[in-house]
């Protein structure tokens, strides 16, 4: 079942890559991000909530997703680990912005809100892998003879 927990994770991540790659490149290029069902994706994508220290939040998604991406890849519990962390922290990350999306900014970017819920996703599954590793289950009792 991990094997295919970790496929799913891994399918999830690079979707996650696409979206965030795709506004990265967005941002660094200047252009207007093609919106057609919100209309808000530039508006986001302009706000002084679409960086943090100068950074683009579109290019920390896009480090965070390879990270787990590569996490999944490596093996032993500490990777399993590591992923399931990134996807919690970038899920709590990716709500907080949803938050300052709908009430600071006021306006939704359809892309933003498929990566938050792409890390969603991400978090649920990567904390079930690592709740279904067997090391992290308690010894099964033995009956007394």
């Amino acid at each position: 079942m991990t094997d295919r927990l970790r496929i799913l994770a891994a399918a999830l991540a690079l979707l996650g890559i696409a979206i965030a790659g795709y506004l990265t490149y967005v941002h660094y290029a200047g252009i207007t991000p093609v919106c057609e069902i919100a209309h808000g994706c530039e508006k986001v994508q302009t706000s002084e909530w679409s960086s943090l220290a100068g950074v683009p939040v579109a290019l920390l998604g896009l480090v965070t997703y390879v990270a787990i991406l590569a996490c999944l890849f490596v093996p032993g519990e500490a990777a399993r680990l590591a992923s399931a962390a990134l996807s919690l922290v970038g899920c709590g990350f990716s709500a907080y912005l949803t938050y300052r999306e709908l009430f600071t900014i006021e306006a939704i970017c359809i892309w933003c809100v498929a990566s938050a819920i792409t890390l969603t996703l991400l978090a649920v599954v990567t904390t079930v892998r690592v709740a279904r590793d067997p090391a992290h289950r308690p010894p099964t009792p033995v009956a007394a003879p």
